[in-house]
């Protein structure tokens, strides 16, 4: 059901608008998103369905930007500005100089409603996190929790407004808001003192705040959370997973901490024994994936999804669905209840969502992709069929380490064969099979255990010392940690300066964990030098690359 907002928005919204482009307009508003109108290009319409209409044949001009500029309110630091008493948002494009030489004219809309799918969640008292991409609707059920939860839960509750995209331009709040307040911000970086002052002097039990995104902003979350208010917001982020590898707003979702495992936990987890883990409580209790107009994915323990992703387990959230046309919604799939650690597929070493790992010459295998939801999952993390290899030795090295591996039967079951060499020589049938099977062959001399486990953890990207037979690591943990943290403080820098930094020179194994660390934080990094001086240069990111403040 939609809101009844008063009577001249969309009037209001045309106003703005040329004369040629309103009067183009006017028949044609159903489903319109926003108008663009480029400095020398055809001013154009969007719509929900993502078609676009084209409003004139005659391309944008100075004069008309200029006619438009001078009908909204004033472009503040952020480039947006508004239409007093309305939601409408009213952004700009700067050439070098400053002037502006495009607008992003976007309609703003009051929806009931929308938020009827997470009611139950939005009265828990709990912290909600909203994720998704731009355009899904994030702010107009922001807006709608406002009101709900002024008016008819009863709560007090402040709308942290920086871009006036809440509550609408001017001084006066749009009705949608209900009897909520606003708390308008002048500029973007003053946010998260904002947030603090509304704490500190207008005592909310709810505070609503769109678009955290900055380190500053995640902490200010975090003092509000601890102060027993709920807060409701949106960060820069599509999924919880993203959330994990963005080293600025990590810890609105728990954070990330290095830890080195005994080894019997190692053992028991079948992890390498330095991992990451959470280091403390997140700041929201709840979040929830917007993955479309109608769909959200849930996550109602935000504490054990993180945990769960950050051993490479697969989550399952709750998958809600609306009906457009009824208003009715209904839970698609109910969240599964997360196992214990002794009902898991224990996988190799802490991943998020752990990217290929390139290894071997011989048919280099790589980990699969583990996606964070959906698909079937695996029983074992790698299926080895053993070509003229001892069986018994295979599962005896398997069984002993602890290997998320398994021996199968048939090569159409295999991700990887291990083959004896004499067997295995140029042009042996068994290539020809792996190549029809797209899966690597790995060789090893002669059969015996410690042949067997050097191909194991090849296979597998094992540390060395770590994963064998016998314990002969403890002397090298404090090496791994001192190195790991180094390249924590230089991803920092790296970020902060956008210049590359070389690390000091590590073994083979620790490089490559200083690589996976590196990797996490979207950034890239190179092994340079020749060994025993062999070490890593981290590299700044690319225009491709997240650029994200701190660790």
């Amino acid at each position: 059901m939609e809101f009844i907002p008063p009577a001249d928005d969309l009037e209001a919204y045309l106003q703005i608008l040329p004369v040629q482009i309103r009067a183009e307009l006017e028949t044609d508003t159903e489903g319109m998103i926003e108008v663009v109108l480029d400095l020398g290009r055809k001013p154009e319409a969007r719509y929900f369905d993502h078609h676009r209409h084209y409003l004139s044949e005659e391309p944008i001009s100075q004069e008309d930007i200029d006619y438009a500029i001078a009908r909204v309110g004033q472009f503040t630091g952020d480039n947006r500005a508004g239409i007093e008493r309305t939601l409408h948002r009213i952004s700009c494009i700067r050439n070098r100089q400053g002037k502006i030489i495009g607008l992003t004219c976007r309609v703003g809309r009051a929806i009931t409603g929308t938020i009827d799918i997470i009611r139950d969640l939005v009265e828990s008292g709990k912290s909600i996190l909203f994720l998704g991409p731009p355009g899904v609707g994030k702010t107009t059920k922001l807006r709608e929790m406002a009101r709900v939860l002024a008016d008819e839960v009863g709560k007090r509750v402040i709308i942290i407004d920086t871009s006036n995209e809440i509550a609408g331009d001017g001084d006066i709040p749009h009705p949608a808001i209900g009897t909520a307040r606003r708390m308008q911000v002048a500029q973007p970086e003053h946010q998260h003192g904002i947030m603090i002052e509304a704490v500190e002097n207008h005592t909310p039990e709810a505070i609503v705040i769109d678009e955290i995104g900055t380190e500053q902003e995640a902490a200010a979350a975090r003092t509000i959370a601890e102060r027993g208010v709920q807060l409701i917001g949106t960060a820069h982020g599509n999924a919880l997973d993203s959330m994990l590898k963005n080293p600025t707003l990590v810890d609105l979702v728990g954070g990330i901490q290095t830890v080195t495992l005994g080894d019997d936990e190692a053992r028991r987890r079948g992890t390498q024994k330095t991992v990451l883990e959470r280091s403390s409580q997140p700041t929201f209790e709840i979040c929830v994936e917007i993955l479309d107009r109608q769909t959200l994915a849930i996550h109602k323990n935000v504490a054990e999804s993180v945990d769960s992703l950050l051993r490479g387990w697969k989550i399952h959230p709750e998958i809600r669905k609306r009906d457009e046309s009824t208003g009715k919604f209904a839970i698609v799939r109910p969240e599964e209840q997360l196992p214990t650690a002794a009902q898991k597929t224990p996988l190799v070493g802490s991943t998020i969502n752990a990217q290929p790992l390139p290894l071997g010459a011989e048919g280099a295998y790589a980990l699969d992709h583990m996606e964070a939801y959906g698909g079937p999952q695996k029983d074992t993390f790698l299926k080895i069929y053993p070509y003229a290899v001892s069986k018994g030795l295979l599962e005896r090295v398997i069984k002993t380490l602890n290997l998320p591996a398994e021996v199968v039967k048939t090569i159409e079951d295999a991700d990887a064969i291990l083959a004896l060499r004499s067997y295995a020589r140029a042009g042996a049938k068994i290539y020809s099979l792996a190549e029809a099977k797209q899966i690597p062959v790995y060789v090893v001399k002669s059969n015996n255990m410690p042949q067997i486990q050097k191909a194991l953890r090849e296979a597998l990207h094992l540390d060395a010392d770590i994963y064998s037979i016998g314990d002969g690591s403890a002397d090298i943990l404090d090496e791994t940690e001192i190195a790991l943290e180094e390249a924590r403080q230089a991803i920092s820098a790296v970020m902060n300066r956008q210049e590359p930094i070389e690390l000091a020179p590590r073994k083979a194994y620790i490089r490559r964990l200083q690589h996976q660390l590196v990797e996490r934080f979207n950034l890239s990094s190179r092994s340079i030098g020749d060994e025993p001086m062999r070490r890593l240069r981290i590299l700044p990111p690319t225009n491709s690359q997240t650029n994200v403040g701190y660790i």
